[in-house]
């Protein structure tokens, strides 16, 4: 068993899908590829994940968790408003400048997955009102955080495209003129 409780053989089937799928999408990646690569049986991938969408939602849910646990390091670490929003988006800006990036893997999965009554839909819908929640958290304004979300989700898109050390430079810049500009507010003055 791995560490958790989690089989070895789930942990490197979900490993495996998870680099496949931030690579090259989720919909051009059968179960025979994902059995072959992790090097498991069709009975081992079925005995831990009843279907596709399942490891998809697995992945999802992993995703998740690693993007909380970098945001709650921020939220933790006892900083002022201002600086642990500047220390999620410090973070965000590693994992953009981080080798073999491809922007958001929810965004990609939706992109996939259009259809928002489809499960992979709502999930990446919960993780995202997670994150604009914590974020109001920290700015103390629902504008102020939709405004950080799309510095965000540009910055990922963007990230992708072109330079990223000057897409993590404005995406910076830009989450301090929101801090600054919110100064009489909670996120305000550093």
């Amino acid at each position: 068993m791995a560490l958790g409780g989690v089989s070895e053989a789930r942990q490197r089937l979900l490993v495996t899908a998870a680099g496949i799928f931030y690579r090259e999408g989720i919909h051009s990646v059968g179960v025979d590829r994902i059995i072959g690569e992790a090097k498991v049986t069709r009975a081992t991938f079925y005995r831990h994940f009843p279907g596709k969408e399942d490891l998809v939602l697995a992945y999802l849910q992993a995703a998740d968790q690693q993007i909380r646990g970098q945001v709650d390091a921020a939220l933790t670490a006892g900083l002022p408003a201002p600086d642990a929003l500047r220390a999620v988006a410090a973070s965000i800006a590693e994992g953009i400048r981080s080798d073999g990036f491809r922007g958001c893997a929810f965004l990609n999965a939706v992109a996939e997955y259009p259809d928002p009554g489809h499960p992979v839909h709502q999930a990446v819908l919960a993780h995202r009102q997670w994150f604009l929640d914590t974020v109001t958290a920290l700015t103390g304004s629902d504008p102020r955080a939709q405004r950080f979300v799309m510095l965000r989700d540009g910055a990922m898109a963007a990230g992708c495209l072109s330079d990223r050390d000057l897409i993590c430079e404005t995406f910076l810049s830009g989450v301090d003129d929101l801090i600054r500009s919110s100064a009489g507010g909670s996120a305000g003055g550093s």
